[in-house]
């Protein structure tokens, strides 16, 4: 179910337009957890904040990050002692028990035994049966985890934990936050397609393209969709990019922690508009799980969520879209 280094690239379009004498638009970028950010924000100053940015970014990888061994995650999934987990952490850990309590189980952080078993992890594909997955299901239930303050307690050591189909939305929030505590009104925040727009540009709203979801290794991308965000935080899920093939068979990388598997459902790419980047994230992931007709129930019965979402998915081989009634007005389609 992760999205490990898999990322949606979604276009950043931006109305050319002449900026008033007091305002500047500033556009910083770079490289982190495995993909580019980019960052356009509105400045009466003038300061460019890239070097803070930087440095959030490498200390929310040394919290949230597999694939940096001294992390707070990776010591807690190696079994270290005496391991006390920061605010990074317990926001992204609280957020992920909250969806998958949500979702029955659709969404689970402790999906890491089965992404590396599987080869989406850091670790080389094991060989697979169903013995191998059943064996490997013992320990993946969020239900098995407590946060005891700043302690994480696992009922079964060999649990543990991945936080890669929520961190980027949740780090795309934290910059955010910065440029908010930073006086800076009017910004669109970007990471590995995850996003976050407040304000406006040149009186307008920000605009965002959606990807096709198109299975080849081409570095072109087609936009399906043109969004609107006012305010809000758009996140993107799918199957189509990160995947292998063998003996015929196509695996995807979104596993569904309740069988072990790759998830097998016709969305194929799930497109998840909320109030902060964190909570679309994990529900474009969840949605892709769960498949087109349970999540549209899911949607229906919790209204609450303030959810918006579009969907791309397959129907007797034919792509066909669905949309929230709330986001149609806000939304054109290219093609």
């Amino acid at each position: 179910m992760t999205k490990s280094l898999f990322h949606i690239l979604i276009g950043l379009i931006l109305i050319s337009a002449c900026q008033s004498k007091n305002n500047k638009l500033i556009v910083i970028e770079g490289e982190a957890q495995g993909t580019t950010w980019h960052i356009s924000y509105i400045s009466e100053d003038g300061l460019n904040h890239k070097q803070a940015i930087d440095s959030i970014l490498k200390d929310i990888d040394l919290s949230l990050s597999t694939y940096v061994p001294v992390s707070i995650i990776s010591r807690i999934n190696n079994n270290e002692s005496d391991i006390r987990v920061d605010t990074y952490f317990i926001d992204v850990f609280n957020k992920s028990m909250e969806v998958s309590q949500k979702t029955e189980g659709f969404f689970d952080i402790t999906v890491e035994p089965l992404v590396n078993a599987w080869g989406f992890g850091f670790s080389k594909k094991a060989n697979i049966d169903s013995t191998r997955i059943d064996s490997i299901l013992q320990f993946v239930d969020y239900k098995m985890l407590k946060l005891d303050g700043n302690i994480l307690i696992k009922q079964k050591k060999e649990i543990q934990l991945d936080f890669n189909a929520i961190a980027q939305g949740y780090t795309v929030d934290v910059l955010a936050s910065y440029l908010n505590k930073s006086g800076i009104e009017n910004y669109l925040v970007e990471l590995g397609g995850e996003l976050i727009a407040k304000g406006k540009k040149n009186a307008q709203s920000w605009k965002v393209g959606i990807d096709q979801p198109t299975q080849n290794t081409s570095p072109e991308r087609k936009l399906e969709a043109i969004i609107e965000l006012n305010n809000r935080a758009l996140c993107t899920s799918g199957n189509y990019r990160k995947f292998y093939e063998e003996d015929g068979k196509r695996f995807a990388h979104i596993l569904d922690p309740r069988t072990g598997f790759p998830a097998r459902q016709n969305i194929l790419s799930a497109t998840v508009i909320a109030d902060d980047a964190m909570t679309a994230d994990a529900y474009a992931t969840a949605f892709m799980v769960m498949g087109l007709e349970r999540s549209k129930q899911f949607l229906e019965k919790n209204k609450d969520l303030n959810l918006e979402v579009f969907f791309i998915y397959d129907e007797n081989n034919t792509w066909k879209t669905h949309t929230s009634e709330s986001l149609k007005n806000r939304i054109k389609q290219v093609n």
